[in-house]
């Protein structure tokens, strides 16, 4: 199931996506919402929930980030050619961080260039969302609270990332954590585990890799961070990105595509 939170004449609702989309103009891989539809929740993915039978073409509502976390909890140099090509060293456990929930913007929505900073970095990733309360999770039942993935961009003001200790400024200004398009529930550990990572400015590629290069398993990042701290449904996960991190600029538009999910795009604007 692909679960989507969207709004519509003013009112937000969560949905299952059906349908697959048409192909882009000219041939191509397929491209936007056209050819899909939107099944309204009756409730909230996180509980019990029911579809409704209201079908929406998706292409008549407003896409929102797919959740609303409490916390977003990253993990950096998680990818060893992303460490080197940063030259930093490959951390001997996770190295987490957080990306305040102020951040979180969804698909469509623009980044917008923090006043702060002259070296604005695009970081593919991908976002585990959680799907219930949970602390002290052993291995085994890492697949018990996952709800599924979506597409994450891990927007970084590299330049202060390195004159600064803490990287609060750096990766959690406004709009530094783009979501979306939907929540996949389908795949699962072993799948994800081994999923193509692309990100694109403006069509030309930056970034390629597949999830399968990261040094800490999405099993090893959950047990690792649940040892300190409880998450909550919708809380999200990220994963880490791999090599080719580059530069963004405004008016630039910036895609992350994850196999078995779908893209998730935005556009780099100035602060008003």
């Amino acid at each position: 199931m692909r679960i989507v939170r969207f709004s519509i004449d003013g009112n937000v609702a969560f949905g299952a996506v059906e349908g697959d989309p048409l192909p882009a103009s000219g041939g191509g891989t397929p491209s936007g919402t056209e050819g899909l539809v939107v099944d309204i929740m009756k409730g909230v993915p996180f509980a019990d929930f029911e579809l409704s039978g209201t079908k929406i073409p998706l292409d008549k509502v407003r896409l929102l980030s797919p959740v609303l976390p409490n916390k977003v909890v990253a993990i950096g140099r998680n990818y060893a050619a992303h460490a080197a090509e940063l030259g930093h060293e490959v951390p001997d456990a996770p190295w987490a961080f957080f990306k305040p929930s102020t951040s979180v913007i969804g698909p469509r929505d623009p980044i917008v260039y923090p006043s702060f900073s002259s070296e604005v970095h695009h970081e593919a990733e991908l976002a585990v969302v959680i799907s219930r309360l949970c602390r002290d999770v052993p291995r085994e039942r890492v697949k018990d609270v996952i709800l599924g993935y979506t597409c994450a961009n891990d927007v970084t003001a590299r330049d202060t990332q390195r004159t600064e200790k803490q990287w609060a400024r750096a990766k959690g200004f406004d709009s530094s954590c783009p979501l979306g398009p939907w929540i996949e529930t389908s795949l699962d550990l072993e799948a994800a585990g081994d999923l193509a990572i692309t990100a694109t400015v403006n069509g030309e590629l930056r970034q390629a890799g597949r999830t399968r290069q990261m040094l800490n398993s999405i099993e090893d990042l959950i047990v690792n961070i649940t040892e300190a701290m409880t998450l909550l449904p919708g809380d999200v996960l990220l994963t880490g990105t791999p090599a080719g991190v580059g530069p963004l600029l405004p008016g630039d538009e910036v895609a992350v595509t994850i196999e078995g999910i779908g893209t998730l795009t935005n556009k780099v604007i100035s602060r008003g």
